[in-house]
């Protein structure tokens, strides 16, 4: 490396692996900075920063960058909101598409399915989360108990498609897309919607702070936007 370039520590969410494993490599040429990258379960990651673990950038949701820059575990004013992803639903390429566009409607095509996958509850991801409250507020607690078919913590639900073993896969839309035998057929509809907005910060103990920097400079980039927009993620409004 040069002698100005730098490795950088990252820890992000699963959602945001796709994005970062194109972004990274093109920052890396761009920037002849090095780039490491920890992915893993939000809650789990937000835990490893409370308990005081090095890392140069933190990429989370808004609740949990907020509530890290409260316990000073992350540089207040360094952070910056990236995208926002909402849950949608995928079938395996080729199979049927049940009719998901209204409340009613899904309530009728998680019925019929024979079998679903969403991430488990019990491990916190906010996509299997929200879908629990989904599936109780339409009534189906019960219903779904027998078909639900979880993906190993921190797994991709829709790798339960490609292997048979669900018709249906719940889980954030910039997750669902990683799945190449996929295929996403809309979003939870209407008020059953739960999007998570996602930001980045630099933590107080960064080794490499300037280096940081340029790395949050350059996911606000219109190659880093465009990008994030083909992997499933809206852009929004910064919000603190």
């Amino acid at each position: 490396m040069p002698a100005s370039a730098a490795e950088i520590k990252i820890l992000a969410p699963i959602p945001l692996q796709g994005v970062l494993e194109d972004l990274a490599p093109r920052f890396e040429k761009a920037s002849g900075h090095k780039v490491s990258i920890t992915f893993g379960l939000g809650v789990k990651l937000t835990k490893r920063m409370e308990d005081g673990e090095a890392a140069d950038l933190f990429l989370g949701t808004r609740g949990n960058i907020n509530g890290l820059i409260k316990a000073g575990r992350l540089v207040p004013g360094s952070d910056v909101t990236l995208a926002r992803s909402s849950v949608g639903i995928a079938v395996r390429k080729g199979a049927p598409k049940p009719d998901i566009s209204t409340p009613g409607a899904l309530k009728c095509a998680l019925i019929a399915a024979k079998s679903i996958s969403y991430s488990n509850p019990a491990f916190g991801g906010v996509s299997g989360v929200h879908f629990s409250k989904v599936i109780e507020r339409l009534g189906l607690v019960e219903e779904m108990k027998p078909k639900t078919r979880f993906p190993p913590e921190g797994g991709f639900a829709a790798r339960l498609l490609a292997t048979g073993e669900a018709e249906l896969a719940v889980q954030l839309i910039s997750e669902l897309i990683l799945v190449s035998e996929a295929e996403v057929i809309g979003p939870l509809p209407g008020d059953l919607q739960g999007s998570t907005i996602y930001a980045v910060a630099i933590p107080s103990a960064a080794n490499q702070p300037e280096a940081a920097r340029a790395m949050i400079k350059y996911l606000q980039s219109p190659e880093a936007t465009t990008i994030m927009k083909a992997k499933g993620f809206d852009l929004v409004a910064e919000s603190r």
